[in-house]
Parts: structure tokens; C-alpha cells; sequence
């Protein structure tokens, strides 16, 4: 279904998306649709795109053992003239858009003699004080940090806003932490949503350390004093526990909808991932979107796309807000490729959604939940993986590939984790991870960057757990694997990647695509592969980071492990451009009009994690 173009400007205006041609929130609109009304870049002059500017951050310099967790996953803001972006260390850039040069920069100096869970962080967001008139801080930058400061700084000079919090600072830590060893394990990385006058923020945990991880609050402040307006807990059924369960925390990016003052709520799992014997029933509301009231933190609604998870099968998408069959909508894609389209309104399903029965799990202590829920149109990705299907560049490999597959317990999606290693497939990365979706209404396309690898997950007794650790050099494939204390629980957990020893996927390729979903038919108009992961190896890369469309039928994605930007016609898939970066670009693009030319701007700094190439440059095209 077509919008018409009268819909599709009541739409734009509504939600405040880019149809000012500015790129002023981290999704391009406060409802991450990831979409702009520009069109001077084309399919005719694409050609013509070139890099006009490189800014370099210094952001992994002096060098520590740190940077190799780095990931620079940033998407800037335009907002009153100037680019505004963060680093995964959280100094935080004032750009000048037109030539890159950089106007004031803030490091709040975290301490990188300590361990985090994540080094990264996502971007910033804007707010105007309209009380202020021309005294300092009107313009406010606000930015959660890895060690768990929310920050408030002033958009012209980057000083911190004395106003707000202790000279600028909230400390996130107070009241959440229920975990001894949670240093390192709570952070934000995403960018807070702004409503009004109340900054809302949720946070990143490392859930898989323990039962008692900390809790997963999400928290509104007020912009301008940083005082607390309200805390909502996701599993408030946890208080009951005789130890409480944490985690459920929102660690990707919150949509708002300001006009109806609600803020939408991508929720992950109830700690720890792997085994839920210590959080019986549903875990509503974990693993789910969650509507609540931005000024008071009320709840609306809630919808929760997996039960009681075993599988790390958080929300990690923004959820996107569409028009859907005339309706106010949300669109959610999920870490299995499933998309769920729900009333804005209501949280009610626009479309069939089914509760399928589901494996049932062997392990003592264990009550996983019977039924999933399940959308009746077609998925994003392969969901199925069979010995059948083992794929390999040799016929070696493709045994080797076969015979690890016959090892496993693999019964389909949901299959739980077990003490000999479960199949699970789509892996914990996905599907759709934080790139998230963007949405193109003149099109009615979800379009998303998509993986497509397995995982194996093995529980392991806790007796056992020194053991194995000391022999994890000999169970760990091509491209190493992850413990889990799980401490509180009878099992320790194990994760890693099915993959040959050539260091290549045992499902058919390819291993990432970029996809458009179209939401008239519940089916994939079409995929095409994103990039490759190695020289000589098949199209189709693993990535992080998301596409962003334009209403001259353009997407624009990076985000795959070779470091190239590249654009692909909207109608058809097929890919027209790309340009090496610096480094690799495991983030989302934006897109801005300055003194009347388009300008796409990407920031290429590699992810530690991912083993693409690191460096720290944001880069600006623009037809020449």
C-alpha cells in the first residue's frame, strides 16, 4: 500500500521526521524512521558522490588494551547549524557541517584503566530550552556515557550546563545496582529520547555474568536540573525473588512520539540470558516494546516478541514509527528476522500474529515457555538450519560442517540451550540488531542490514565450569567463543559461532543482506547481499549498523566487515555505488542539506569486537 503524498506530508509533520532536511535525532526523527526527504543525490548523478571532508577524532589515542573493545558505532545530529556526535569513549564533537572543521570538543574523561562490558556509544541528543532566551546552555547536548554518567552540555561551547546535576553530571549507578561485580557492566550507549521537557534514558548491562545483575530501570530527568521525574522497572516481579533478577534493560534506542507524549521501549532479557530456572513465567516485560506516558513514566502498553528468553534474543532495533494501513504503527524487527507492525495506540497487532508451540528443554530446573509468538507473514531471514543445508567452500569443510550440525540438538528455532550444545540459528546477532530498521513510506519498505550466522550454546554444570574455561582453546571454533559465569545458577554457558575451520559460516551464503520488507504483502520484495567478510569469499558480510533511505529512491549502509560505503536503488536492490573508508563502518548513516547541497555523512572507526579495521574518521560526500 502506497501512502498518498497528502498522508505522507501529514505524516512527516506530525512525527518531526527529516522533511526539514536536517538530520536532528539519532534515528532522523524522533520515531527512527531512519528516512529523509532529500533527493538531490540520485540515480542519475550518484556517480558524482565523492568524500568533500574527513574529520579525525583521536578518539583511540593514547593507545590501552581498551581499544580493543572499541567501537565507533556514532551517527551524528544536525541541530542549529552545527554536527554533533560522540565517540565510543564519550568525548563528545561539535562539527561545522559545510567543511568538518571542529568547533569545541568535551572529554568527560572516563577512566580507561577499568573494564567495560562495551566501549561504545551511539550518538547524542539535542534539546532547546525555549525559557532560556540567549543565556548559556539553551541548547543542551546530552550524552549517557559508558561509565554511566548522563551529561549535559552547552550546544555552543560543549562547557558542562552547572544546572544540570552536579555541574552537568547525573550518576546512573544510584539506586539500580543489586550485583557485587557490576563495575564496567552498566553503562549507556545508546542516545537518550527527548519528550518535552524530561530526558529519558535506559542502560547497557553485561546480563550473562549473574542472576543479581544490576536492574534495567528506565529513568527520565528533567532537562534542565537533571532531577528525577520518574523510574520505570520492566520486571517488577523480580522484587519478589529471594534474589532479584536484573537486566531487562532498554540498551538500544528509545522512539518517541511526542505529540501523544509516549515513549516507545525496546527491551532485552532478564539476567542471566541463558538459563532462566531463577525467573520463572513470561518475564513480561523483557524481551518486548513497551509504551509508556513520557511525562510520568505511566505504562500503556506492552508487547513482548519472545517469552522468557533462553537465547539472547533481546529487542536490540529502535522500534520505528510508521503509518500502517492508514493506522499510527510501530514497527519492530527482532535478532530472529521477525517483524511485528502494532497499533501505536494499543500495542495490538496489525496483522496475524500466531502462538506456536516450541521445544521444550531437558535441563533440570528449567520450565522454558511452551509457545512463541510468531507473525504469519514471512520472516527477514533463513530461520532453518539442517545438516542438509551445511554449506562449505571444499567438501571438507562442508562435512566438517555436516557433522557438527548432526551433533547438536537443533529443533528448529527456540530450541533451548543444552549440556551437549544446542543449534541456534539465527545466532544472538541476528536477524536485526541495533541498525535497526528504516522505514520508506512512499515505498511502504522496512528496509534493514540483516545477519544470517548460527551459534552454538552449551550449558555447562557449574562443578565444571574451571575445566572447561582452561580448555576453551581446543572447544572454541574459527572464530573463538564467550563464557558466562551465570553466577547464582546451576550452569555456566557457553557461546560461539558455527563456523569451519577455514573460518567460514557453515550455512549458505549469503551471511548478511541488506533487505526490504514489503509491508503491503508481509513478504521480502527483495535482498542483496552487503558486502563481503574476507578477500575471495562469497558477497555477503555480518554487519552492525544500519541503512538509512532518501525520497530520491537511495539506501545508504556501511555497517559490513570491509570498509565501504555504499548505496542501492530502493526499487530494486541492486547496488550503485561505494566508496572505501578509512576504516570499517560499523554504524548508521545520516543525511543533511547545507547551504543547498546534500551532504551524506558516515563515521569509520572500526569495532574491536568485530576485528574489522579500526581507525576514527567521520567522512562527508557530496556530489561534485
Amino acid at each position: 500500500m502506497m501512502l498518498s503524498r497528502c498522508l505522507l506530508v501529514t505524516f512527516l509533520a506530525a512525527t518531526g521526521s527529516a522533511a526539514d532536511n536536517v538530520w536532528s535525532f539519532y534515528g532522523g526523527d524522533p520515531g527512527g524512521t531512519r528516512y529523509s526527504a532529500l533527493r538531490q543525490i540520485t540515480r542519475e548523478n550518484i556517480g558524482k558522490l565523492r568524500a568533500v571532508w574527513t574529520y579525525h577524532t583521536g578518539a583511540l589515542e593514547p593507545v590501552t588494551a581498551l581499544n580493543e573493545k572499541a567501537a565507533f558505532e556514532a551517527t551524528p545530529i544536525l541541530v542549529d547549524g552545527m554536527l554533533y556526535l560522540s565517540t565510543p569513549f564519550n568525548r563528545v564533537i561539535a562539527l561545522d557541517p559545510e567543511t568538518g572543521a571542529e568547533k569545541w570538543s568535551y572529554d568527560p574523561k572516563v577512566d580507561r584503566s577499568h573494564d567495560y562490558s562495551e566501549v561504545a556509544s551511539r550518538g547524542v541528543a539535542a534539546w532547546t530550552d525555549a525559557r532560556a532566551g540567549d543565556a548559556p546552555c539553551r541548547l543542551r547536548i546530552f550524552e549517557g556515557t559508558i561509565d554511566a554518567r548522563l551529561l549535559a552540555l552547552d550546544g555552543k561551547t560543549g562547557k558542562p550546563c552547572a544546572s544540570f546535576g552536579a555541574n552537568g553530571t547525573v550518576d546512573l549507578t544510584r539506586g539500580v545496582v543489586y550485583g557485587p561485580e557490576f563495575r564496567g557492566d552498566y553503562q549507556v550507549t545508546s542516545a537518550p529520547a527527548i519528550v518535552g521537557d524530561v530526558v529519558i534514558t535506559g542502560s547497557s548491562i553485561g546480563d550473562n555474568g549473574a542472576v543479581d545483575m544490576p536492574r534495567g530501570v528506565v529513568r527520565a530527568y528533567d532537562a534542565r536540573t537533571g532531577a528525577l521525574r520518574w523510574t520505570w522497572d520492566p520486571i517488577p516481579w523480580a522484587e519478589k525473588q529471594l534474589v532479584r533478577t536484573g537486566a531487562a534493560n532498554a540498551w538500544s534506542t528509545i522512539a518517541a512520539d511526542p505529540a501523544r507524549d509516549l515513549v516507545f521501549i525496546p527491551t532485552g532479557s532478564a539476567s542471566p540470558d541463558y538459563y532462566g530456572g531463577a525467573r520463572p513465567g513470561d518475564n513480561k516485560w523483557a524481551n518486548s516494546v513497551v509504551a509508556l506516558k513520557a511525562s510520568t513514566g505511566a505504562f500503556v502498553w506492552g508487547f513482548q516478541v519472545a517469552h522468557h528468553d533462553l537465547w539472547d534474543y533481546d529487542i536490540a532495533s529502535q522500534p520505528a514509527l510508521i503509518e500502517y494501513r492508514g493506522k499510527p504503527a510501530v514497527a519492530v524487527t527482532t535478532k530472529i528476522g521477525e517483524v511485528f507492525v502494532l497499533d501505536r495506540l494499543t500495542g495490538k497487532p496489525l496483522h496475524t500474529v500466531e502462538e506456536r508451540a516450541v521445544p521444550k528443554s531437558d535441563i533440570r530446573g528449567e520450565d522454558a515457555s511452551v509457545s512463541q509468538p510468531i507473525p504469519a507473514w514471512s520472516p527477514m531471514v533463513p530461520q532453518k538450519l539442517t545438516a542438509a543445508d551445511a554449506w562449505g567452500s571444499t567438501a571438507e569443510m562442508r562435512q566438517w560442517c555436516r557433522d557438527k550440525i548432526v551433533s547438536l540438538r537443533n529443533d528448529g528455532l527456540f530450541t533451548p540451550p543444552t549440556l551437549g550444545g544446542s543449534l541456534q540459528f539465527p545466532g544472538n546477532i541476528g536477524g536485526v540488531n541495533w541498525g535497526s530498521a528504516a522505514w520508506d513510506p512512499v515505498r511502504n519498505l522496512l528496509l534493514a542490514n540483516t545477519n544470517r550466522v548460527a551459534a552454538i550454546v552449551k550449558l555447562i554444570p557449574r562443578e565444571d565450569m574451571g575445566a572447561a574455561y582452561a580448555g576453551r582453546g581446543q572447544t572454541e571454533t574459527a572464530w573463538g567463543g564467550e563464557f558466562a559465569r551465570q553466577r547464582g545458577t546451576p550452569f555456566a554457558m557457553h557461546r560461539e559461532w558455527l563456523v569451519a575451520p577455514n573460518g567460514q559460516p557453515c550455512n549458505a551464503p549469503p551471511w548478511g543482506a541488506l533487505v526490504a520488507f514489503d509491508l503491503a504483502t508481509g513478504k521480502l520484495r527483495w535482498e542483496a547481499p552487503l558486502g563481503v567478510m574476507g578477500d575471495g569469499w562469497p558477497a555477503g558480510s555480518i554487519s552492525l549498523g544500519g541503512p538509512m533511505a532518501t525520497a530520491a529512491g537511495l539506501i545508504f549502509t556501511a555497517a559490513a566487515l570491509d570498509p565501504h560505503l555504499r548505496a542501492f536503488d530502493s526499487d530494486t536492490g541492486k547496488e550503485l555505488w561505494s566508496a572505501e573508508l578509512p576504516a570499517g563502518a560499523q554504524s548508521t548513516p545520516m543525511t543533511y542539506e547545507w547551504k543547498g547541497r546534500q551532504y551524506i555523512v558516515i563515521c569509520a572507526g572500526g569495532h574491536g569486537k568485530m576485528k574489522s579495521k579500526m581507525g576514527d574518521a567521520v567522512v562527508a560526500f557530496a556530489i561534485e
